[in-house]
């Protein structure tokens, strides 16, 4: 089991930066795959971005790419999203997710953070 704790969030300008961290505890980090997803207001959470195992295969949704990088270290059992270039739509609740294989599904993920609120203003 993995235990999953999300930081970084805040409020920013539009075309500003903000760097999340997920740090996990528990066995073996580097056996599980891991995701960002987000939750804006009055709407469904989806997938944001995902990294594999070794940090050799990432996949961003279409609305990210180009703008937000994930990445992970695992010497210190943390994932990182990089998020740069922000829009007001990117204002959400950003979840860590941790799970045996990767995709933009959240059911493929068992373990889930408690989220960390980005702002994004105009």
């Amino acid at each position: 089991q993995v235990q999953l704790v999300e930081s970084g969030g805040g409020l920013v300008q539009a075309g500003g930066s903000l760097r999340l961290s997920c740090a996990a505890s528990g066995r073996a980090f580097s056996m599980y795959g891991m995701a960002w997803f987000r939750q804006a207001p009055g709407k469904e959470r989806e997938f944001v971005a995902t990294i594999s195992q070794s940090g050799g295969r990432t996949n961003y949704a279409d609305s990210v790419k180009g703008r937000f990088t994930i990445s992970r270290d695992n010497a210190k059992n943390t994932v990182y999203l990089q998020m740069n270039s922000l829009k007001p739509e990117d204002t959400a609740v950003y979840y860590c997710a941790a799970g045996y294989s990767t995709g933009s599904y959240s059911h493929a993920y068992q373990y889930w953070g408690q989220g960390t609120q980005a702002t994004v203003s105009s």
